[in-house]
């Protein structure tokens, strides 16, 4: 028999391989901009084509590299950054293992222009398929190029699989931000198929995080920063008033490496106790350094995961000093029961010789007793005289209101024929729920839910049909997005539009929302919030959930414009309420799974009075 075991050619190891370290377009953005990082570069462009799918481009200033370290760094397990097994112990660079620019040769065509700064020519080199096509003296600015083009193309089953455009630009967009938030000294800019999305350029943490997120981000930043024996501590966190539902904008760094740990993120959270609601996440930027000879970053191809010799010492550390952070910022509500401020929106700021003294005017002539002649509409202007005079126009009036049939009005407490009438009496109880009688005892609804009910069904109806009516609004509201939301809007856009927004593009990160949908245009709705809120739900249910977009779309519009525990409502709002949750599909059940309706027989309600 013969042996059967044998060694893979290179090219076919290298495509299983790079099914790890590149698993979608953004993994290669990563490792290349780390390896501008670690080159010492501090200009990075990157542009991007068709989400990643035929291009991804970054040209940086870094050292460059020789002619021979061109084509060496395309070989496995080829790397500046590691000589040593003791290397592994004190790593700083991003990179390490010499299997990222491997891994991408093999599933894409690439070509790489890169000079020293000393060198008066570079160097081009062209690889297929981890082939090398041709290698060529080329004249090229200082630092590297690197093209990336048709990524996947020998691997059509990977390349099937990639998401639409729009979510694979979101995920490039993820790896863009952790990469330039760690390095804000160092400018970045990011394009897309010839449309900037970012141009950020040097300078500090906070400038930084603004850049990436908005101007309206400068007033949610409180400032973190802890030295100890252990680790040192410095970044942002958001003020509580500024959470969302989502967990999109939480970042851990460990020696400027970005990092997810759900046990470190436990700590943050657990410092917001009683500032935040269960299901809301706040914003941080939070930096750790520690000595490389206390972790491991080789655990994971993907170098998100860490392990520490004392973790919870860390714990303890970053869950007080994010505590002192909000009380020394005034963030938590706070009760002064020694300060008197009954006087307090009395005290004035001007000057004492500014004070004016309040003068009194008076009519030395007035006479309170001097009688009035004019009279108006019949009645007398004298102060002493307080009786109307009657007026003999159009008496018979004031008896015609006896000749008219007396109407019976419908009591709550009545006979079971009176409550199979279409005018059945309700009651809100609390604002939060609707009681009726019914036969057998008491009905109970949440108004809340109810309503949730009936506008997801209305919503997804508009999503099938593409026919959702709109409400023109008098002013037009402008809403800026971060990048990473603005490009779920853009994929989200006809559907928004069959719900019934009239919304349109209006420039970088910009949409305008000229109308809503008509089913809450009689309500007082902020465009800009609502806007922001469908956006923030949708992300939330697809995470949550894993729901189609329609569902999620229409899911998250329902929930953040239905009515909420403690609005009042009418007698004639409740009737119409009731009427429009008993005609859809499923009425007993929120939109969430939760019972809509309780009832309370006549039987429970005895055995509570022990009858």
């Amino acid at each position: 028999m013969t042996d059967i075991i044998h060694l893979l050619p290179d090219a076919v190891a290298n495509q299983i391989a790079a099914g790890e370290v590149v698993q979608r377009p953004a993994s290669a953005v990563k490792e290349l901009l780390e390896n501008s990082i670690d080159a010492g570069a501090d200009k990075i462009q990157l542009v991007i084509k068709d989400a990643g799918k035929a291009l991804i481009q970054i040209i940086d200033n870094g050292c460059g590299m020789s002619v021979t370290d061109a084509r060496m760094c395309f070989e496995r397990h080829a790397t500046s950054k590691v000589k040593k097994a003791e290397d592994l112990f004190a790593i700083r660079t991003m990179g390490f293992r010499g299997e990222a620019m491997a891994s991408i040769a093999a599933i894409s065509q690439v070509e790489m222009k890169t000079r020293r700064h000393e060198d008066e020519i570079g160097s081009c080199i062209t690889i297929e398929g981890a082939m090398v096509t041709a290698q060529e003296p080329v004249a090229t600015s200082p630092g590297t190029q690197i093209a990336i083009k048709n990524l996947f193309f020998n691997t059509p089953a990977r390349r099937n699989f990639l998401k639409s455009n729009p979510v694979e630009m979101r995920h490039i967009i993820d790896e863009f931000t952790r990469v330039a938030l760690a390095h804000p000294a160092v400018f970045f800019s990011l394009h897309h198929d010839g449309t900037e999305i970012f141009n950020l350029p040097k300078g500090n943490l906070k400038q930084r995080i603004v850049h990436l997120f908005g101007n309206n981000y400068n007033e949610r930043l409180v400032p973190v920063e802890e030295d100890t024996t252990i680790i040192n501590l410095k970044g942002y966190i958001g003020k509580p008033a500024f959470a969302k539902k989502t967990r999109g904008e939480q970042f851990f760094f460990v020696n400027n490496r970005f990092i997810k740990d759900p046990y470190l993120n436990h700590a943050v959270s657990s410092a917001f106790d009683d500032l935040l609601p269960d299901d809301s996440y706040p914003l941080y930027v939070l930096f750790i350094e520690i000595d490389p000879s206390k972790i491991d970053v080789n655990v994971h191809p993907t170098k998100t995961e860490i392990k520490y010799l004392d973790e919870k010492s860390i714990y303890a550390i970053l869950k007080s000093a994010v505590k002192r952070s909000i009380g020394r910022y005034n963030i938590s509500p706070t009760l002064d029961f020694d300060q008197e401020t009954g006087f307090s929106n009395m005290i004035s700021l001007k000057a004492v010789e500014d004070i004016v003294p309040p003068s009194i005017n008076f009519n030395p002539d007035f006479n309170p007793f001097a009688a009035e002649t004019s009279s108006v509409s019949g009645y007398s202007s004298s102060p002493r005289n307080y009786e109307a005079k009657p007026s003999a126009k159009n008496w018979g009036s004031l008896y015609e209101i006896t000749q008219e049939p007396a109407v019976e009005q419908t009591t709550f407490y009545t006979d079971d024929a009176i409550l199979e009438t279409k005018q059945k009496q309700y009651i809100q109880l609390h604002n939060r729920y609707i009681v009726s009688q019914i036969k057998s005892g008491l009905m109970v609804i949440d108004q809340q839910m109810a309503h949730e009910r009936i506008l997801y069904e209305r919503f997804l109806v508009h999503l099938d049909d593409r026919k959702g009516a709109s409400q023109q609004s008098l002013f037009p509201q402008t809403i800026t997005l971060n990048a990473n939301d603005f490009e779920l809007a853009k994929s989200l856009l006809d559907d928004i539009k069959s719900l019934g927004f009239d919304v349109r593009e209006f420039g970088k990160n910009t949409l305008v929302v000229e109308g809503i949908p008509v089913d809450l245009g009689s309500k007082n709705i902020n465009e800009t919030q609502l806007f922001e809120q469908l956006i923030e739900g949708f992300k939330n249910t697809q995470q949550e959930l894993k729901l189609t977009k329609r569902d999620s779309l229409a899911r998250s519009l329902a929930k953040n414009s239905a009515i909420k525990a403690g609005t009042a409502l009418g007698q004639e709002e409740m009737n119409t309420l009731i009427d429009e949750l008993f005609a859809c599909k499923t009425p007993n059940f929120s939109v969430s799974g939760k019972p809509i309706i309780q009832t309370i027989t006549l039987a429970e309600l005895d055995k509570k009075f022990e009858k």
